[in-house]
C-alpha cells in the first residue's frame, strides 16, 4: 500500500518519464507540484497537469511551475496560457504564471500581452508583462497618436 507521501517522494526523485506520466493522474495537488518541478517530467505529463484543478492557490502554483518548466514545449505553454487566461477572467490571480509565460520565447509576445487586457489583470500585472516582454527584446506596438487640441 502506498501513502500520499510515497507518491510525492517518487514524483520528486524519479527520472522515468513513463512513471512520471502515470503520477500526473494522481489526485494529490502536492504531487502535481513535485511533478511540475521535476525537470525529467515529460511534456505529455505536463500537458495533463495543465488541465488539473484543485483550489485557487494550488492551481496558481501549478500553473507557475508549469510555465517555467524546462521541458514545456509550445503545446504545453499554450495550455498553460489558456488556463492562466481563464483564471484571470474568473478573478483569480495567476500573476506569477503570467509573468513566467512572458519570459518564454516559445510564445508570441502578442499571445502573452493579451493576458494584460483580461478582466482580472491589474495595472501591476500589465507592467510586469511589459517588463518581461521588453527583457525578451519584444517591444509593444506603438500607441496611436492622439490629436492635439486646437487653439
Amino acid at each position: 500500500m502506498h501513502t500520499p507521501a510515497h507518491y510525492r517522494d517518487l514524483a520528486r526523485a524519479c527520472d522515468d518519464g513513463r512513471v512520471l506520466h502515470r503520477l500526473a493522474r494522481c489526485p494529490y495537488p502536492f504531487v502535481w507540484h513535485e511533478l511540475a518541478a521535476n525537470p525529467h517530467t515529460p511534456p505529455e505529463a505536463l500537458l495533463e497537469l495543465a488541465a488539473a484543478r484543485h483550489s485557487p492557490w494550488n492551481d496558481n502554483r501549478l500553473l507557475h511551475l508549469l510555465a517555467g518548466h524546462p521541458a514545456a514545449d509550445r503545446t504545453v505553454l499554450h495550455a498553460v496560457l489558456n488556463a492562466t487566461a481563464a483564471k484571470l477572467t474568473q478573478g483569480r490571480r495567476p500573476y506569477a504564471a503570467a509573468a513566467a509565460l512572458a519570459g518564454r520565447s516559445e510564445l508570441e509576445a502578442d499571445e502573452v500581452r493579451r493576458l494584460g487586457a483580461l478582466p482580472g489583470a491589474s495595472a501591476r500585472l500589465r507592467t510586469l508583462l511589459h517588463r518581461r516582454l521588453a527583457a525578451r527584446g519584444e517591444t509593444p506596438p506603438p500607441a496611436p497618436a492622439q490629436a492635439s487640441p486646437g487653439p
